[in-house]
């Protein structure tokens, strides 16, 4: 039977080495980077490059240690003009076995794991999902251009005084108070 034919970025276990790292580099082209931008939602994806290694981790397991770099587009939140942002991020991630990872029963409740870098092994280690996936961390939830002011919202019937942020401020009414009292002296 046929090995299936590998992507760039990805690695069939069976193939590394055991006693020694291999290195990666990964840079998708423009047409590459427009269709990761179009999955993420991105605007624009100006830069990708991601590389490191992969190495042997354990006596069963594997590491996969690099670099994220990328130049994302997004649109502001507040004024929908686009804001570049720059990311720079280390990216670690360790495979082990399944029968090496606790496996929690279906519909059981169980508390998040502090360790969230360790996933199971398969069959293909594929640095091109995980760069993908750390994009996606690492993009700002909600990006704001330096300009960008969000304003007061006011929301009261007509002929009614709206409340606003200070009013409802512990001490406010006893700071009016004490500037009418200084003011009557």
């Amino acid at each position: 039977m046929p090995q299936p034919v590998l992507k760039p970025g990805e690695f069939r276990v069976s193939d590394l080495p055991s006693r020694r790292e291999t290195a990666f580099d990964l840079q998708p082209d423009g047409e590459a980077r427009a269709a990761i931008a179009a999955q993420l939602g991105l605007s624009a994806l100006k830069k990708l490059r991601f590389t490191g290694h992969i190495a042997p981790f354990g006596a069963r397991g594997w590491s996969l240690v690099g670099t994220l770099g990328a130049t994302v587009v997004q649109p502001c939140v507040v004024t929908l003009e686009p804001v570049s942002t720059r990311i720079d991020e280390p990216v670690e991630r360790r495979y082990l076995p399944a029968e090496l990872l606790e496996v929690a029963d279906p519909g059981s409740e169980t508390e998040m794991p502090e360790d969230t870098s360790t996933d199971p092994l398969g069959p293909i280690l594929s640095a091109h999902d995980v760069m993908i996936e750390s994009l996606l961390l690492a993009l700002p939830e909600y990006p704001r251009s330096q300009n960008a002011e969000l304003g007061d919202a006011v929301f009261a019937e007509d002929g009614v005084t709206p409340l606003r942020d200070e009013d409802t401020k512990p001490f406010a009414g006893l700071a009016a108070l004490r500037d009418r009292l200084e003011d009557d002296t």
